[in-house]
């Protein structure tokens, strides 16, 4: 489990899409504290360390992951937003994050509010009646609250703290970002589906 608070932003350092999609990760985390099969989340993806050297993590990574998030796309050099899992007792920052993403959503405006940045997203029909206003999104791992809500469209506000902590500030229109939605409405859609009721 995660909180969507990114405690780094590491560097692909190496790839390799093919066979394992084994990836090394360059990171400020003090690797030795990190044992090999512990969970951490890159850009919200909740993957397993395989492997490990000062200042490195490597990670391996299945087909279908690599096919719906935005993994398979990364390439060396690329900046992703990296957070260990979350301990009994951590102070609980954002909100409860699994690391699954769900899908894909991608940004469709990008324009400054201030010192802030409002950024409009498209989600999938199928994942769009999961987002509230004012509820949780995780976006590339970050936790963030939902401003507005229209048909599949949704606004947040990037603080400037968060656009220099994390991948976000870069973000551009058509870019794609993983997509978790909140865990909450994820178990209430499914009760309404057992009711018979429409999520």
């Amino acid at each position: 489990m995660f909180t969507g608070i990114i405690t780094d932003v590491g560097r692909v350092r190496a790839i390799a899409h093919a066979d394992d999609g084994r990836l090394e990760i360059e990171t400020a985390f003090d690797t030795g504290t990190i044992a090999i099969g512990a969970s951490v989340a890159c850009s919200g993806c909740c993957l397993t360390v395989v492997e490990k050297g000062p200042g490195w993590l490597a990670f391996e990574a299945s087909g279908e992951t690599r096919r719906l998030t935005t993994l398979g796309r990364w390439t060396e050099g690329a900046r992703v937003n990296l957070e260990r899992a979350l301990k009994a007792g951590d102070e609980l920052g954002g909100h409860i994050v699994s690391g699954h993403v769900d899908g894909l959503a991608e940004i469709i405006l990008r324009e400054a509010e201030g010192e802030s940045v409002k950024l409009i997203f498209r989600a999938p029909a199928t994942l769009a009646p999961f987002i509230a206003a004012k509820g949780s999104v995780t976006l590339d791992g970050v936790s963030l609250t939902v401003n507005m809500v229209g048909g599949r469209d949704f606004t947040v506000n990037i603080i400037p703290h968060t656009q220099e902590q994390t991948t976000l500030g870069r973000l551009a229109v058509g870019d794609a970002v993983n997509l978790e939605i909140d865990m909450l409405a994820r178990y209430v859609a499914r009760l309404m589906q057992m009711n018979g009721e429409a999520p």
